[in-house]
């Protein structure tokens, strides 16, 4: 495992992290066996940095970390694991409107609570990155619940403060990162999704703000293993991602990017997760995982050759301005 800067806050970061959304639910069947050797084997690994949330399962995925922390330090394996959680707004529209009140979607006992039950869930008595689940870019000129962060931040409850990218609109928030505002960005960016190379990661960069991919495989396309008579459960969070003919129209393009991998000796999965840590600016990718076997091959990623410049070129040319994909064409 290789590992990197996350900005300019001190720490060496796995390059691959893991992404705790799975464990939580809203994939398909798991056992809660299955997700606590999967984050004992990815640990084994090298990652020292997992990614949850709050909505992953109402807490799930958070207590399972927990229980593995705990199991952890019962084995007196004390080595740094950064956790980064999430909180998403008050319940309404998703991601929330121009019309939205930041003191509403985002109120201060709600958020105070909000950290309390996290670290509860967790175990813990701090956060390590606490995270807001989305925003919009209406709230950039007055952004209150990063103030409010920023005082459970020297309250000693949080580590680091950060967002997760409103899917719709990531760069609205290059403005937070500009005002000091937050220490990290979640962003989508992947072999299709390349929009935020035009600027977010730059300005990543230069402010010094941690980077984490997420849906480094577009939600299990970039792995190669859809097909056009595949099939999701109604429960699965897939089934509304992939709905209509969007699953059709991503496996035809997923097979134009294995033909330009033909001979390269990456395979689909490990070509996405080494194009989005092509770019300086990202300090970690955090696939879903949700077993032993899918930890020790994510992890394994980190040690393969990167990618040869012509070779990147050739999958650049995959980006894809798929608009705001969950609303449809």
């Amino acid at each position: 495992m290789k590992y990197r800067p996350f900005g300019k806050h001190g720490f060496s970061c796995s390059e691959v992290g893991f992404g705790a959304w799975a464990i939580g639910g809203s994939w398909g069947a798991q056992s809660d066996r299955d997700s606590l050797a999967a984050l004992h084997a990815a640990l084994e690994c090298g990652v020292n940095f997992i990614d949850t949330a709050a909505g992953y399962g109402e807490g799930r995925s958070e207590r399972l970390i927990g229980q593995m922390l705990r199991e952890r330090a019962a084995a007196d394996q004390t080595s740094r694991i950064v956790v980064a959680t999430k909180t998403p707004p008050v319940a309404g529209i998703w991601p929330p409107s121009p019309y939205c009140k930041a003191d509403e979607r985002y109120p201060e006992d709600y958020l105070r609570s909000s950290v309390e039950e996290r670290l509860a869930n967790l175990g813990t008595a701090r956060i390590d990155l606490l995270q807001l689940h989305t925003w919009t870019r209406a709230w950039n000129r007055n952004p209150t619940p990063f103030r409010v962060l920023r005082d459970l931040q020297k309250e000693g409850k949080i580590g680091l403060v950060g967002i997760s990218t409103p899917e719709n609109d990531q760069n609205s928030v290059i403005q937070l990162m500009r005002d000091g505002w937050i220490d990290s960005v979640q962003v989508i960016y992947n072999i299709f999704e390349q929009e935020p190379a035009a600027e977010l990661l730059d300005a990543a960069l230069e402010c010094g703000v941690g980077v984490i991919v997420r849906v480094v495989f577009d939600e299990g396309s970039l792995t190669g293993k859809f097909n056009g008579a595949t099939r999701f459960a109604p429960d699965d969070f897939r089934s509304f991602y992939f709905a209509g003919d969007r699953l059709n129209r991503t496996v035809l393009r997923v097979e134009k990017v294995r033909r330009d991998l033909e001979g390269s000796g990456y395979t689909l999965a490990q070509a996405a997760i080494k194009f989005a840590l092509a770019h300086p600016a990202v300090s970690t990718v955090i696939p879903g995982i949700r077993n032993v076997s899918q930890a020790e091959a994510n992890c394994a990623v980190s040690d393969l050759p990167d990618l040869p410049p012509e070779l990147l070129a050739r999958l650049r040319r995959h980006n894809w301005r798929r608009s705001f994909w969950y609303a449809g064409k």
